[in-house]
């Protein structure tokens, strides 16, 4: 199967350059890489420069095109014809040698398939447990396995406002569990929701659909609108022999106020991408969901060691719920 990677990357040229290392020891190689840069610096140009990497092809964008969802569509625009499915990549990811081998084999297990997602193996510890084990309240219990639940979910399990549908799946109140709360059981799970940066889809899906340019810059959740669309017309799977590492890399970001905005306002844009008209009761959950979750930020001003920056992001989750009753995203 013909197949391309495009990795979008932003004053990330250390990174990027232990993720294609890391490709370059693939069982499966790419048959093209595209590289699309939005720094406003050349060094990650100068990085590539340096070293050679297998079909790689090296784009620099400008303001028109800047910004992770622009930089994915530029991307797609110029992958080769042949290519059958096209592969995306975080900057500050890092591959096991096997992922794209395990990404291709779930699309020949699953013709149906439009899109296929990798698992993230160092952001949680997982358990192995008996099938009929009764999780505690500080415990989340999946498919034989188990993890620490945060404080977030304990107190959201107490006040009755926990997802109600697997992991990857969204709730008609949103704020569901993400695929993190996938086990590395090595089975691939049917989801409606990819982590951009560690997936995948045929290419033929880029002829109806396109990542949204409503999701500026960073793009916090550009990935759930992208595939809770998709979602609705075909199917989609999470591949957990599919490993990488994700490093979070802080270079790149926005500061703490802008996120905490995004955090509710693409929120709430994606929930009602999925979810158009949802019952009274799935808006007030959002609502009351939306408070938790920044009242328990607000708790790490005293809790955390980066109280600044828990106060800032808490300030901004404020404001951006106050602005969606008068100027709502969607």
């Amino acid at each position: 199967m013909v197949f391309a990677l495009i990795i979008c990357t932003y004053k990330r040229s250390q990174p990027l350059l232990k993720l294609l290392l890391s490709v370059q020891h693939q069982t499966l190689h790419p048959n093209e890489i595209l590289i699309v840069d939005g720094s406003p610096d050349d060094f990650t140009k100068e990085m590539l420069t340096q070293n050679s990497f297998q079909g790689l092809k090296y784009f620099k964008v400008d303001d028109k095109d800047r910004g992770l969802t622009k930089q994915r569509n530029y991307g797609i625009a110029r992958v080769q014809e042949a290519s059958e499915v096209v592969c995306f990549l975080d900057d500050d990811t890092v591959l096991e040698s096997n992922y794209f081998e395990e990404i291709i084999k779930t699309y020949t297990l699953f013709p149906e398939a439009l899109g296929v997602g990798g698992y993230i193996t160092n952001e949680t510890n997982w358990t192995k447990t008996t099938s009929d084990y009764q999780a505690k309240a500080n415990e989340f219990y999946y498919d034989g396995w188990k993890r620490k639940d945060g404080s977030r979910f304990v107190w959201r399990k107490k006040l009755g406002l926990d997802s109600n549908r697997p992991p990857g799946c969204l709730p008609e109140f949103s704020h569901g569990r993400s695929i993190g709360f996938l086990p590395p059981s090595g089975k691939i799970y049917e989801v409606e929701q990819l982590m951009g940066g560690v997936s995948s889809f045929r290419k033929s899906v880029f002829k109806e659909f396109q990542f949204s340019t409503y999701f500026e810059g960073y793009g916090l959740y550009e990935d759930a609108d992208f595939t809770l669309r998709l979602s609705k017309v075909g199917k989609l799977y999470i591949n957990t022999n599919a490993q990488l590492g994700h490093y979070h890399d802080a270079s790149g970001r926005p500061n703490k106020y802008d996120y905490g905005k995004m955090v509710v306002r693409n929120g709430y844009y994606v929930w009602r991408v999925k979810y158009p008209n949802p019952s009274f009761k799935a808006k007030i959950k959002w609502h009351l969901i939306t408070l938790l979750l920044t009242a328990i930020r607000f708790t790490n001003v005293a809790t955390k060691s980066k109280r600044k920056e828990a106060l800032t992001e808490t300030l901004g989750r404020i404001s951006g719920w106050f602005t969606l009753f008068f100027n709502p995203p969607i």
